[in-house]
């Protein structure tokens, strides 16, 4: 089975890419790299290209979460999976994407994504969304677990995941336009044209974020934008509301036994997100102008 990974990249700290790509180059398995650059500086490039790398570059203003993935897919149609990365996520061990194939020896499983697990500098609020959203043991989901699982069934992350490229075909690719979302949009695709989602938790990187309060609701309007504008999802899967309540819950008792001084910044956290995403579920409403000034991805907003 032929092996691609893929990373897009944007201007990274030269170190913090330099233990990126000598975790890649690190790796078990025979693997081509694709790097999908954006106006990265010239020691950036090299240390890819050192590394035997290929390079193709875009403009910013040419990225898109869904389009530029898909051009990575549809330029490389040789390969049997695809391995996605983002530049933040650092492989933990040699056997990170080894151990995320090997649910491709089921002929049923159309995409996989590993463990995330929290930055080694986290801190509690950072580490606990990792840990409720990538738990320590592994599970393949199908349609039918939407009836208990709702939307998290489709869950899955553009950081760290791997698609059979013909079962990616079959579903119609990644779309070609979207402000974020572009893997769960695929999986749920997948799982309603009969395939399966694995999650692999042995197969880990390092990646979480440190994001502000502002940040936070940002992030949480692209996602109600995301929601608004595939509504399918909401209609096959369910609405996220329940595994939101789910994950405050979970929240606030790690809070409360680790460090009950957090607690007040989550609850504001909780009402930013909240806001931000019935505010993105209602972007039509809103002008251009607010749109940007309101979303975590701006050059979104043509």
């Amino acid at each position: 089975m032929s092996i691609l990974i893929v990373v897009p990249v944007y201007k990274p700290n030269a170190g913090e890419w330099k233990v990126w790509v000598d975790a890649v180059c690190e790796q078990s398995v025979t693997a081509s790299v694709l790097v999908i650059d954006s106006g990265s500086p010239a020691d950036v490039l090299k240390i890819a290209q050192e590394a035997g790398f290929s390079i193709h570059e875009i403009s910013v203003a040419n990225f898109n979460h869904g389009g530029t993935r898909q051009f990575a897919v549809d330029s490389n149609p040789d390969f049997g999976v695809i391995v996605f990365l983002t530049q933040d996520a650092i492989l933990v061990t040699p056997d990170s994407i080894s151990n995320l194939l090997e649910v491709f020896a089921s002929d049923d499983v159309g995409a996989a994504y590993g463990r995330q697990l929290p930055r080694p500098t986290a801190g509690l609020i950072e580490a606990h969304a990792r840990l409720f959203n990538y738990p320590a043991s592994s599970h393949v989901c199908d349609f039918g677990d939407a009836a208990s699982m709702g939307i998290k069934a489709a869950f899955m992350s553009n950081s760290f995941a791997a698609y059979r490229t013909e079962v990616l075909a079959d579903v119609g690719g990644f779309p070609s336009d979207v402000i974020l979302g572009e893997d769960t949009i695929v999986a749920a695709k997948m799982l309603l044209a009969g395939w399966k989602v694995a999650y692999q938790a042995e197969a880990q990187v390092y990646h979480s974020h440190d994001y502000s309060h502002l940040q936070e609701l940002r992030r949480y309007f692209d996602i109600g934008v995301m929601h608004a504008r595939e509504s399918w999802m909401l209609d096959a899967f369910g609405a996220p509301e329940g595994e939101g309540g789910r994950f405050v819950y979970s929240e606030l008792r790690y809070l409360l036994k680790n460090n009950p001084w957090l607690v007040p910044s989550a609850v504001l956290r909780t009402m930013l997100k909240y806001l931000g995403y019935r505010l993105g579920r209602k972007e039509t409403y809103f002008p251009l102008w607010v749109k940007r000034m309101l979303s975590m991805h701006t050059g979104y907003w043509k």
